[in-house]
């Protein structure tokens, strides 16, 4: 009898069928009336989004055939290719990119013992290849019928976000609900993205706060996309759907190297190096004492006005983000005097040091504008810890070794001038504008306190103060005593910007520095 068919046999017939259909399983997921569930939510499912994200046609799922273990509480009936865990690569912008999704359609997405190993399986890739990880996180959290098991895979992950981090790029997604223990994976990652109104995290959810501390709150106010935005600043990015989270994780990754070994991309720019722009040497107002938008100062100097910031809803004194210049990434540090007068305190500290500290990780070279009147004042601020805060940014700029320059727009006092990326913890080109104020303090509280005799002994103290503010302004708030002294390496006119940072950095293309030999040192946490 003959049991070939077309060069198969029954055998392997059945094998293929076999195959097949466990092929469809896995894509099935929990099938379309779940994801039908996920569209009116207004979520995307696990397989969408890793489409819209990757390069058309370039996603190799591995491990699509893996099931859990568990023979409790009747799951032995209830298996699914997969497990409810899409893992695998594709590229972005043509470069090599891992992925992992969660699938709420499968057991709500919950982590098991089968799918952490999934997840580790691909983050050891990625630390092999030295490639980005991005997780795209939409959980009801740890898989309750496997106890302990559920929770050693969580910890394998924390394990392996932490070896991998300052190492490969790690980036997070949160596109759903992530809470519990699950919120510790993309805290440790680079980079965290929420979508408004469907994604939310937090330890311990609103019925137990309810029950514990008798607090009455929703799960939007309590780790919805405007909460970690805007409050906490455990989010990074906000975006209104799916579609756009996706869109906004790709222009991240093309400002990236792939790893802490590769310089960031280059993209050809037709902006010429040499492009001058007269409106900036009338940007800054002449009274001191007035508000301006730091931003308009980045757009007019980085390559066709396009900046990427980051935490942009976040302690918005501070601006931090990415940008173009001669076509090179740069990470921008800028005080923003549009808002607490451009004031560092808590927030603004530690989102400035994580930033920089994430630059420095991965090769780019940072750029600071600087205008600074100081640290916030007022017991929240003492009490809440500014001197240990503060002192993060501090030592995130001294240990960076990459390219730094820096360009003092107005203000530049006190300790907050050491801080910005001053001479004196290696930076390397710092420059100013003529309108830079570079003191202890401004005029006003210096004559207060140089001249307090004086002005108590005055006839006419408003005149005399007036005087003495006057002189000191004259004398020391200005770029060129510090220029004198070598602290500042030029004074230039502020539509010069643009080309003289650009030929500073590529000044130092080549640039070396080191640190001496050490484990890491013991940043102020």
């Amino acid at each position: 009898m003959n049991y070939w068919i077309h060069g198969y046999n029954k055998t392997e017939m059945n094998r293929l069928d076999e195959l097949r259909r466990r092929h469809a399983a896995a894509d099935e997921g929990g099938g379309p009336e779940r994801r039908e569930r996920q569209h009116r939510e207004g979520k995307l499912s696990a397989r969408e989004r890793i489409e819209l994200l990757l390069d058309e046609g370039t996603f190799e799922e591995l491990d699509k055939m893996v099931t859990h273990r568990c023979r409790d509480f009747g799951m032995e009936d209830q298996v699914i290719p997969g497990d409810g865990f899409v893992t695998g690569y594709g590229y972005i912008h043509g470069r090599l990119a891992y992925v992992f999704a969660q699938d709420f359609t499968v057991f709500g997405g919950s982590l098991s013992e089968s799918n952490a190993q999934k997840i580790c399986k691909i983050m050891a890739l990625a630390l092999k290849n030295g490639a980005p990880v991005i997780g795209l996180n939409d959980s009801g959290g740890a898989r309750i019928q496997e106890g302990v098991l559920s929770l050693g895979g969580y910890a394998d992950i924390f394990l392996r976000n932490t070896l991998a981090s300052g190492v490969v790029p790690q980036i997070s997604a949160i596109m759903g609900p992530c809470a519990g223990g699950a919120v510790y994976s993309p805290a440790i990652t680079d980079f965290i993205f929420m979508v408004e109104k469907t994604s939310y995290m937090f330890v311990t959810g609103p019925d137990v706060i309810k029950t514990v501390t008798h607090e009455d709150v929703t799960k939007e106010r309590l780790g919805g996309s405007l909460t970690h935005n805007s409050v906490s600043g455990v989010g990074h990015f906000m975006a209104s759907g799916d579609a756009e989270c996706l869109r906004m994780i790709r222009e991240l990754l093309s400002y990236l190297p792939q790893n802490n070994r590769e310089d960031p991309p280059r993209r050809p720019s037709t902006d010429p190096v040499e492009r001058m722009d007269a409106q900036l040497d009338t940007l800054v107002p002449q009274d001191s004492t007035l508000p301006y938008d730091i931003k308009d100062a980045i757009h007019r100097v980085v390559d066709d006005g396009e900046f990427f910031e980051v935490h942009e809803h976040f302690a918005r004194n501070l601006v931090v983000g990415f940008a173009r210049l001669d076509g090179r990434a740069v990470g921008i540090v800028a005080n923003q005097p549009a808002y607490l007068a451009g004031c560092l305190d808590i927030d603004s500290s530690v989102k400035g040091a994580r930033f920089v500290r994430f630059c420095d990780a991965f090769n780019i070279p940072i750029l600071t504008f600087e205008d600074v009147p100081g640290f916030l004042p007022g017991t929240a601020q003492e009490f809440g810890g500014i001197i240990r805060n503060g002192a993060k940014l501090l030592f995130a700029y001294a240990e960076a070794t990459v390219p730094k320059v820096t360009v003092i727009t107005r203000k530049a006092y006190g300790g907050a001038y050491c801080v910005m990326g001053s001479k004196h913890i290696r930076t390397d080109i710092n420059l100013a504008w003529p309108s830079a104020e570079i003191a202890v303090m401004g005029p006003e509280g210096a004559v207060n306190i140089v001249y307090r005799r004086e002005l108590a002994a005055a006839a006419d103290q408003d005149g005399v103060r007036r005087q003495k503010v006057e002189e000191f302004r004259e004398r020391f708030a200005n770029p060129f005593v510090a220029a004198e002294r070598g602290f500042i390496d030029d004074v230039i006119e502020p539509r010069e910007t643009r080309p003289r940072v650009i030929r500073s950095l590529r000044m130092l293309a080549n640039k070396v520095d080191t640190s001496p030999r050490k484990k890491h040192g013991n940043i102020p946490l």
